[in-house]
């Protein structure tokens, strides 16, 4: 029998008698022998006998073994095609591999049974040092980012990765270490140390961090958590004379140490068009009892819920919440609160422009929620159907919410009352385009409603871009 060579499952043959048959073979009859023992692989049970990994360097053989074992568990040739398929995504998802490629034969030499297969994955291994440069887009901004990965650092999957980005509002820098657990590449370690200099001017104030963290990723269930220290020295300032008392009055610096938790369910098919399925993801952080000068208990939350139409149309429906609470009889640090409002959030708004505000400078709030109902359909007569069409969405769209601060000593009823009093909403329609499978763009027509004394909108045309969106 020949070899079967391919670099994914979709090019092998799924049955019959072409599998492995090369424009040789066809030139001469197959031995009686070769053609009876191809006929008991494709018919019958077989049994891998031996899976090798050639082009091995640095990468220790420990690490490979909990990747490609399940191919040992094969009981037949399309058994064995599908596993070994499964363990060259696997090997492909750790990082230190350009290209993998699989063999599938006969067993042959003395031990070798009639139903035994041999299975070899030819690696490519990455180099030491790899260099990137790309453009990111954020929550309505965009920044060029330098990168330099030291990819497989001691062997097993480990990676070095200093990072500069320069953006519009934001330029940072920092040095990073990620290290996942063999066999189990769901649960990893990264230790951060960066430095991170941003722009806020819907609160004329600019923020340069310094910090280091710590963070732990592991699967639950249906569930993914994350557990992570951090430590950050904060230095505030203000970005214009005209910077408002309030805002003048947080300058300065800070230093927080906090513990948070974060745990998702992610059952949706799309993260940017999704057409089915749910996210609800819940995040707590707690400041103050690790160290530092702040101290506050944060809760927010997303739940997202997607349901297929007729004619390829979606409806979505998401829901926000938040809530800060300062302990230990302290203020909440501007840098810490809420915002809400502008292109990704409460569309028709301006950027972070809802809520708090003090001579025009917008302050947060420790309290909020936010929910939308979403209409997707393709683009009217589909053009592009099947290719570039396929990257765009006619969008219809309704969004309320309101962003406050509370009275902790009043109770739940009465805070309540205030995040349903001066709900803003606002509705409209617009495209959406997808980029790639991490950001979108959004042209809206937006229609605001519910304004209050104090908030910028966006009465017309608005323009959004973003990986996260109401």
């Amino acid at each position: 029998m020949g070899t079967v060579h391919a670099k994914s499952l979709d090019p092998l043959p799924m049955h019959g008698r072409d599998v492995g048959l090369t424009p040789d073979d066809l030139m001469e009859p197959p031995e009686p022998e070769q053609e009876a023992k191809q006929e008991i692989l494709e018919n019958k049970d077989v049994v891998v006998q031996h899976v090798n990994v050639q082009g091995l360097g640095r990468t220790k053989e420990d690490l490979l073994g909990y990747e490609i074992s399940d191919v040992f568990q094969a009981k037949n040739l399309i058994d064995v095609m599908k596993r070994a398929h499964v363990a060259r995504q696997k090997l492909l998802r750790l990082g230190v591999f350009k290209d993998v490629e699989v063999l599938i034969d006969t067993s042959e030499g003395a031990d070798a049974l009639p139903n035994g297969l041999d299975v070899t994955f030819e690696v490519t291994e990455i180099k030491r040092i790899t260099g990137s440069y790309n453009t990111m887009v954020g929550n309505n901004e965009g920044s060029m980012v330098l990168g330099l990965k030291l990819p497989n650092m001691f062997g097993r999957a480990e990676k070095l990765t200093f990072q500069f980005s320069y953006g519009t509002k934001e330029t940072s820098y920092g040095l990073s270490f990620f290290k996942p657990q063999p066999g189990f590449f769901e649960r990893n370690l990264t230790l951060n140390a960066y430095k991170v200099t941003g722009q806020f001017p819907w609160s004329s104030l600019k923020e340069t961090d310094r910090g280091i963290a710590a963070e732990l990723n592991f699967p639950v269930g249906w569930s993914s958590h994350s557990l992570k220290w951090e430590g950050v020295w904060r230095e505030l300032g203000c970005l214009a004379r005209s910077a408002s008392f309030a805002v003048r009055e947080e300058s300065g610096h800070s230093l927080k140490s906090a513990l948070s938790h974060t745990m998702s369910i992610d059952s949706r098919n799309s993260a940017i068009f999704p057409s089915r399925g749910a996210l609800l993801r819940v995040n707590q952080e707690l400041a103050g009892y690790t160290g530092g000068d702040a101290s506050f208990l944060k809760e927010d939350f997303e739940l997202q819920l997607n349901r297929q139409l007729f004619w390829d149309s979606v409806l979505s429906a998401s829901f926000w919440g938040g809530m800060l609470y300062p302990l230990g009889g302290q203020r909440s640090c501007i840098a810490d609160r809420f915002y809400l409002g502008g292109p990704t959030s409460v569309r028709g708004f301006g950027m972070y422009s809802i809520g708090p505000q003090s001579e025009g400078d917008y302050l947060g709030g420790e309290a909020y929620w936010a929910a939308g109902l979403h209409l997707y359909t393709p683009l009217p007569f589909r053009p592009g159907r099947g290719g570039f069409g396929d990257l765009f969405r006619t969008h219809f769209f309704l969004n309320a919410g309101n962003l406050c601060n509370l009275n902790y000593g009043e109770g739940p009823r009465a805070h309540l009352q205030k995040l349903a009093e001066c709900i803003r909403w606002s509705y409209g329609a617009g495209i959406v385009l997808r980029l790639g499978n991490i950001a979108r763009l959004e042209l809206n027509y937006c229609v605001p409603m519910g304004v209050q004394s104090g908030d910028r909108i966006c009465d017309g045309v608005q323009f959004g871009a973003g990986i996260r969106f109401l």
